[in-house]
């Protein structure tokens, strides 16, 4: 048995299935991939994008500030639309961040901060400082 509905704004397509042995339902999501994206790192290596290690990130970012997981999920469908939209197959790592980063201010200020701690390497309390000073100055 097949239950299909659009998701993530009609980008995916969300099925709850049955296995035929066992009884158990899960959910699966079928998305069209344009092209393969490689993303390269500041080190100047290439790495095949990984939509799980973005929405770990996001959600790593989101953990305890009662962001729904579907608008994890279609935070991810925006960046990857907006990385498609590019029209480039290779992606500096940067660009992703700095996608993440804008949609994460959209969504929670407290999840941008922590994304941007770890995004833009802070070490010391006085990076908070100066990013949240840059904050107030917007």
């Amino acid at each position: 048995m097949k239950d299909s509905r659009p998701a993530e704004e009609g980008v995916a397509i969300r099925r709850r299935r049955q296995c035929a042995a066992c009884g158990a339902r899960f959910t699966t999501f079928e998305r069209v991939q344009l092209r393969e994206l490689t993303v390269l790192k500041a080190s100047g290596r290439r790495a095949p994008f990984d939509r799980e290690k973005l929405f770990r990130s996001i959600q790593i970012a989101t953990r305890k500030r009662g962001v729904d997981p579907e608008a994890i999920e279609r935070i991810v469908a925006t960046i990857i639309r907006r990385l498609e939209a590019l029209g480039e197959t290779e992606v500096p790592s940067r660009t992703i961040g700095e996608f993440a980063m804008t949609a994460l201010k959209e969504v929670d200020d407290v999840a941008y901060v922590r994304y941007a701690s770890v995004y833009r390497n802070f070490s010391e309390a006085k990076d908070f400082q100066a990013f949240l000073g840059s904050m107030e100055s917007e």
